[in-house]
């Protein structure tokens, strides 16, 4: 099949018929909520999808997009693009997040890559440095994954070591800072025994240094760019046991808030700053704490603060924590290798992918396992319609939904194609601009191109499959953890506001909100849909992973053994 090594066949559904015109539509952003005045898809003009609801049960559920059921470690841990189309394309729940680094640690894969070959190139005469929060909470980071690395390094070379840890306090006991500290100082100690330099060099409080997230104040990565990079903070010690045990001795003092410190010789001269021919690594697996950071040690280009200087050196990301951004460019763990897509069909049918710009490689490139190109060009058309520049997003909300879905209609009426299949981006990319009179434009428009291409499957007889990703435009205001709107010191609600960073790949500006842990909607339909397929009632946990075999289904085919379970049954047959 193309250039991907393998032709494999799929046998024949013994109930449904081959050759109807399947629409596969996935909304970004587009979760299911209580309606309320923060629900920007409630509010909004949506009436294709409103008739779509009214499918319910049988043509209409809610599907999972969120944690374990797209590969995250546990349900807490939000969905995102990349996730959700791996998830929608494969059809089965590949490992993301904390077990993919587990599984490159454990393989010694993680050492074999070409993010940790670049910062090998540092080990000879530079520093190695880690910056993460040192903690075994399984959240944002593991202590044993950092024990592994440091290893790891050791064991290939490095020659010398610093680590700058943030304290946590928050998804562990407030304190257990102090037992983190002796663990990693008696690690340290055993490599200075084998002769690497190895020492803590800077630390401070997960909620006051560096892990600030939706870039809400860079003066939390300012803090920890001065300590970590620039050797600088109002609190100086010899030892971080004593740092962390003097600073949590004052008044009203815990893990999470620590203020900065770094180490220094007997001299006072800082240990561990982050200079030319270093090698850094943010060894946090979650990306939402990371991305920040990132920024500061990756773009050349930068205005959020006075780094006052921008040291050469090679940075890796534990992982990549932006797939739309390439952030970081380097990573030592790469997103999963998935073989076997949902693609595959292609050896049977023709395919049509749209999207703009900012989602076009979702369609495509995360669709298909991570894989760049077509499978069968004689059989594919990929079309990508170039997103607005220089601009944010909530100035014209719109973005280029109609004239996706112009392109989609085109694709169903000219008849060429098996399957069309799009990414109307619209509620996430408008949603993340926090603006809600934006975000509700975006929702009409994105349903107006919906209408259209069910208008076009109408004509040919064919079959639609409408979808979401994740969630994002259903809640756009800051919530505490029993789900109550935060309010600020005045009283009112605290919406999720604009937050600006560039966009290198396509240079526009637009902003980042939260993924929403929401479900998200699925509806099937059309004239082509045969009679008495259904959703099935038996399958409430179902996730993004099972609609590859669902889709598979309605273009006449059994999904692969191995695949998640279909959605739909077929009764009175």
């Amino acid at each position: 099949m193309g250039s991907s090594g393998f032709s494999w066949k799929l046998n024949d559904h013994p109930k449904l018929p081959k050759g109807k015109t399947v629409a596969m539509v996935v909304l970004d952003g587009w979760g299911e909520d209580k309606p309320n005045e923060y629900n920007c898809i409630h509010i909004a003009e949506t009436p294709a999808m409103d008739s779509l609801k009214k499918g319910a049960p049988d043509h209409w559920r809610l599907v999972k997009a969120h944690g374990k059921a797209v590969g995250l470690p546990t349900d807490d841990d939000m969905g995102n693009s990349e996730v959700g189309h791996n998830a929608l394309g494969a059809g089965r729940i590949f490992a993301q997040g904390a077990k993919l680094v587990d599984l490159a640690l454990a393989s010694g894969k993680i050492y074999e890559g070409e993010g940790f070959k670049y910062i090998k190139e540092c080990f000879e005469t530079g520093t190695l440095h880690l910056i993460g929060l040192l903690s075994d909470g399984g959240v944002h980071s593991r202590l044993d994954q950092l024990q592994l690395l440091l290893k790891g390094a050791s064991e290939r070379g490095v020659k010398r070591v610093r680590v700058h840890i943030l304290t946590d306090g928050r998804d562990v006991l407030d304190g257990s800072s102090v037992e983190f500290v002796e663990t990693l100082e008696n690690d340290l100690a055993k490599l200075r025994e084998k002769g690497i330099d190895a020492k803590i060099a800077s630390g401070g409080g997960r909620m006051y240094v560096t892990m600030d997230r939706y870039e809400n104040d860079w003066n939390v990565v300012k803090r920890g760019w001065d300590a970590q990079v620039l050797g600088e903070a109002p609190h100086k010690f010899t030892s971080a046991l004593e740092a962390v045990k003097k600073l949590r001795a004052e008044p009203n003092a815990n893990d999470q808030y620590l203020p900065p410190f770094v180490i220094v010789d007997e001299s006072g001269k800082p240990v561990g700053p982050i200079v030319d021919g270093d090698a850094v690594v943010t060894f946090n697996f979650r990306a939402d704490r990371m991305t920040m950071i990132a920024k500061a040690l990756e773009y050349e280009n930068f205005d959020k603060f006075d780094r006052v200087r921008f040291p050469k050196i090679h940075y890796a990301g534990m992982l990549e924590y932006d797939g739309e951004l390439k952030l970081p460019s380097h990573y030592l763990v790469s997103p999963p290798e998935i073989e076997r897509t949902s693609a595959i069909i292609v050896t049977y049918m023709n395919f049509f992918s749209n999207s703009e710009t900012v989602k076009f490689g979702h369609v495509t490139f995360f669709w298909n396992g991570n894989r760049s190109g077509y499978f069968n060009p004689q059989m594919e058309e990929y079309v990508e319609i170039p997103s607005d520049s220089g601009i944010t997003f909530n100035v014209q909300p719109k973005m280029k939904a109609l004239q996706i879905g112009e392109k989609a209609r085109d694709a169903i009426l000219s008849r060429k194609f098996d399957q069309v299949r799009v990414n109307l981006p619209n509620g996430d990319m408008v949603g993340h601009t926090g603006d809600i009179k934006a975000t509700i434009v975006a929702c009409k428009a994105a349903d107006d191109a919906v209408k259209m291409i069910l208008d076009a499957i109408e004509q040919v007889g064919g079959i639609y499959v409408v979808t979401a990703d994740h969630g994002n435009a259903e809640d756009m205001v800051k919530r505490d953890k029993s789900g109550k709107p935060i309010l600020d010191k005045n009283g009112n609600v605290q919406l999720l506001l604009p937050i600006l960073f560039s966009q290198p790949i396509i240079k526009m500006t637009f902003i980042l909100a939260i993924q929403i842990k929401h479900l998200v909607p699925i509806a099937i339909g059309g004239p082509g849909l045969s009679p008495g397929v259904r959703f099935r009632n038996d399958l409430p946990t179902g996730g993004l992973a099972n609609v590859a075999a669902t889709v598979m289904n309605l273009h006449g085919f059994e999904a692969p053994s191995d695949y998640e379970p279909t959605l739909i049954e077929v009764v009175g047959n």
